[in-house]
């Protein structure tokens, strides 16, 4: 099985915690030079220290921006690959606060697409065309499993993922010929700051940490949380030679919990 990314550029967004930080280090050990893009410059230097750079010609380098911020992202892309192609997007970013759908505020869903889809949509725009000239590209969204189940009180994460979803899908059909593939993972209940956000908002709604992790945990076949490097796993897999006839597809790394079978 071929995973070797030796050569190859990845610009993996949201790196400096989390799913994203974890991404790096599994793309760092197939080969790939990254470039790390999130808010945090302070972190993204740290990590950039501490990734592994064993293979000829690997080197890695950060950026900070704020992926709200759609003209700042567009420049700052657009000097990335004016450097060096890109092969390999992950598109990767913190979710909406929690709450029902039917009391979110609109502005709410705007800000919510414009840091998933409109992010998403500026940065494919300025890889695609190094991925059409190498004739290979992969797109990996890091999602959510509310792509194939909306999570209760999620509802502004729950609408936005979906359209990225539908962006996804579509986008994998009108690349696929460039040797590009655009692919979506779901993560379930995860080790992250994102899930201990999710959990500190149960907790200071009058129940125990215990009790909030026992009730997700409720739903999991495998009756634990995963690690972020399982799901970054999955991402390298993805973005790897090996998966090349794999596009359009949205992976659950759950442990079982989506019920849905497809």
């Amino acid at each position: 099985m071929d995973l070797r990314l030796t050569g190859r550029h990845a610009l993996v967004c949201g790196a400096s915690q989390g799913l994203g930080r974890a991404t790096a280090f599994e793309l760092a050990e197939l080969g790939a030079s990254l470039t790390l893009l999130s808010r945090s410059a302070d972190a993204l230097a740290a990590l950039a220290a501490e990734l592994p750079a064993n293979h000829a010609g690997q080197k890695h380098r950060h950026v900070a921006v704020d992926m709200l911020d759609t003209e700042a992202l567009a420049a700052t892309v657009a000097d990335i690959v004016g450097d060096r192609a890109v092969h390999v997007l992950v598109n990767n970013s913190g979710g909406p606060p929690p709450g029902p759908v039917w009391s979110a505020e609109p502005e709410a869903f705007l800000t919510a697409y414009r840091q998933h889809v409109i992010a998403a949509q500026v940065l494919a725009q300025a890889c695609l065309p190094g991925m059409r000239e190498a004739r290979y590209g992969r797109i990996v969204n890091i999602v959510s499993t509310s792509v194939k189940e909306p999570i209760p009180n999620l509802g502004v994460s729950n609408t936005t993922r979906a359209a990225i979803a539908g962006w996804a899908k579509t986008l994998a059909s009108e690349v696929a010929a460039d040797g590009i593939t655009v692919n979506n993972v779901l993560p379930g209940y995860t080790r992250t700051p994102r899930l201990e956000a999710l959990v500190e908002s149960s907790v200071k709604a009058g129940r125990t940490r215990e009790e909030v992790e026992k009730g997700l945990l409720a739903s999991v076949p495998a009756a634990r949380f995963a690690e972020p490097a399982e799901v970054a796993a999955m991402v390298a897999f993805l973005a790897s030679p090996a998966a090349g006839y794999v596009n359009g597809t949205s992976i659950a790394v759950d442990g079982g919990r989506t019920r849905a079978l497809n």
